[in-house]
């Protein structure tokens, strides 16, 4: 389906029926097709995808009011789109031949009975790109390597399958979000979809049409346009089997329980929910950065203020994972020494644009009678950045701990003490029983207290213990969204009655189920810096590389790139 006639114009309601009409006619067809076939129908939209690339990151960076030399739209738009399709095509070719994919690259048994099946790295190239870097897949207790390899690709398994349609409710942020929904729902779970682009990314609806042409033509995917009513009368069509939602928690509970007010209360107390076919969702969250107290040296402690002022710069801090609340411990000496870097490497960064709708309120109304660090010259319709500290942990009705600012907000608290082993069970019952969401936690840790044995068993309780879906150790949470072989969504402990960060996972290219979460790991510094870093100087000229490899890896590619990286 074509864009509309003029930005902000949404798709006719008789536009809307007949797209949901033409998936209908199409879903049987798409479900039975082999996966053979829809190995080549995915690998089919990679020249697409390849050749929006550019338009796909300019479009971006002009509605986000950022330099055109910026890699950031390239990064959190076609990059990881790409990086789909090429994974996606591979795991149906697997299913293809074998029923399944494999059970990511190994798997094993832990002391306490618990099955770890790593998933990245993957290739020679995962490794010479993503260096130290590595991811498994914790499945809780009872499942074995055979259950696990079992239960993968569980559509795949089905026969004479009927398919269905789904409402994929795209994301207003992160440019990738709505298309890797899209395949998720299409190539994982058997549905032709029906995606409505979210208006504050409008732009990029025309730009999925063309690289998703090979979806659309056969009639199995359309994209259309238009507000909440427009997603609310798609919700309600009789034609709709499912729907996907990347947003707020807000708006999924207006969708499943109906309007905030006491018939709301009402419903989702006697569990009566209006809306009556499945939902899966990403909710967002308050993403706790645990910071393990040692004595960092100078270098490790410079890095890793570094990378949190990117945490919360990227996309204007206006997305699920950007870094919002730093929790340190009692008493550690280093404390200031590291909130003064990330006001000094945020102060590096140029502010942007609040083109997210409400942020300069949320800025406002969470800042207001506060001390704040305020961190920028701000031009007309920017926000500056800004840090609170010394947080109350112990104030539960406290706002910055149950608001996700979605805003160039940073705060700060503290618990525990400076023995590590205490902080850590101290940390990890704080995020869990304090902060909103369930989507993703990060934890700073230096290599020397990791090779310490009792350092070592606590971070593995809590990183067993962290009520998250993902978890990153000296990473951004990002990374694991962005490397698509892992399993991306909140803890599965959420309920349609307490939603939390979300229900479901996308991405997942092993095709996995019935696992907890996904834990990323990788040391305390990274060599070269790493291209998503806010004030990377040169990633932007390898955007396009980046793209072009991802699409049709080769080592012959990797100079050139390599060339732009360092």
């Amino acid at each position: 389906m074509s864009a509309p006639a003029a930005s902000g114009q949404s798709t006719s309601t008789d536009d809307l029926d007949r797209a949901v009409d033409d998936l209908r006619e199409h879903a049987r067809t798409f479900a039975r097709l082999s996966p053979r076939a829809k190995a080549r129908l995915v690998r089919s939209c990679l020249p697409g995808t390849v050749a929006v690339a550019a338009a796909w990151s300019a479009r971006g960076l002009e509605a986000k009011g950022l330099p055109s030399t910026s890699a950031e739209e390239w990064l959190t738009g076609p990059l990881p789109t790409v990086r789909h399709l090429r994974l996606l095509a591979d795991s149906l070719d697997a299913v293809a031949a074998v029923g399944r994919p494999a059970l990511g690259t190994a798997a094993r048994i832990r002391a306490d009975g618990r099955l770890e099946v790593d998933l990245f790295p993957a290739t020679g190239f995962d490794r010479a790109l993503y260096r130290g870097i590595s991811a498994y897949a914790l499945f809780p207790d009872g499942v074995d390597a055979a259950a696990a390899h079992e239960a993968q690709a569980p559509f795949y398994a089905e026969r004479g399958p009927e398919g269905g349609v789904c409402l994929v409710l795209g994301a207003g942020n992160a440019s990738s979000i709505p298309a890797m929904d899209v395949l998720t729902k299409m190539f994982n779970e058997g549905q032709v979809c029906l995606l409505k682009i979210n208006p504050v990314n409008e732009w990029v609806g025309p730009l999925l049409e063309q690289a998703l042409a090979p979806l659309i033509v056969p009639g199995f995917l359309r994209i259309v346009y238009g507000g909440a009513d427009v997603g609310r009368h798609l919700v309600e069509h009789t034609g709709i089997d499912a729907v996907h939602l990347t947003g707020s928690a807000q708006t999924h509970d207006a969708l499943v329980w109906g309007p905030p007010g006491p018939e709301q209360d009402r419903r989702r107390a006697a569990n009566e929910p209006l809306l009556q076919i499945p939902i899966t969702s990403e909710l967002g969250n308050v993403t706790p950065v645990i910071v393990v107290p040692h004595r960092y040296p100078h270098a490790d402690l410079v890095f890793q203020a570094r990378y949190l002022a990117t945490m919360v710069a990227n996309n204007a801090s206006c997305n699920c994972i950007s870094a919002k609340m730093v929790v340190t411990a009692n008493g550690w000496p280093q404390r200031e020494e590291f909130l003064n870097l990330v006001a000094s490497f945020l102060a590096g960064i140029p502010n942007r644009k609040a083109y997210y709708p409400g942020a300069a309120q949320r800025y406002a109304t969470l800042t207001e009678g506060r001390s704040v660090q305020p961190i920028g010259a701000c031009a007309a319709g920017q926000l500056p950045w800004g840090i609170i500290r010394g947080l109350d942990a112990a104030d539960r009705d406290e706002p910055l701990f149950t608001t996700e600012p979605f805003c160039s907000l940073l705060s700060e608290t503290s618990v525990g003490s400076t023995d590590p082993v205490e902080f850590l069970a101290t940390a990890t019952g704080f995020v869990n029983d304090t902060l909103w969401g369930t989507l993703s936690a990060a934890i700073v840790i230096p290599g020397e207290l990791e090779r310490d044995r009792s350092v070592a068993a606590a971070l593995d309780r809590a990183i067993t213990d962290l009520r998250y879906g993902n978890v990153a150790v000296n990473h951004w949470p990002a990374l694991n969204y962005a490397l698509v072989s892992l399993p991306w969504g909140g803890h599965p402990s959420a309920t349609l009655t307490d939603i939390q960060s979300g229900a479901g996972w996308v991405h997942n290219s092993y095709m996995l189920q019935g696992f907890e979460k996904v834990v990323l790991r990788g040391p305390v510094q990274s060599r070269p810096t790493p291209p998503w870093f806010a004030d990377h100087p040169t990633a932007g000229r390898a955007g396009a590389d980046l793209v072009a490899f991802e699409a049709d890896p080769g080592w012959s590619k990797l100079p050139r790139l390599l060339r732009h990286l360092l």
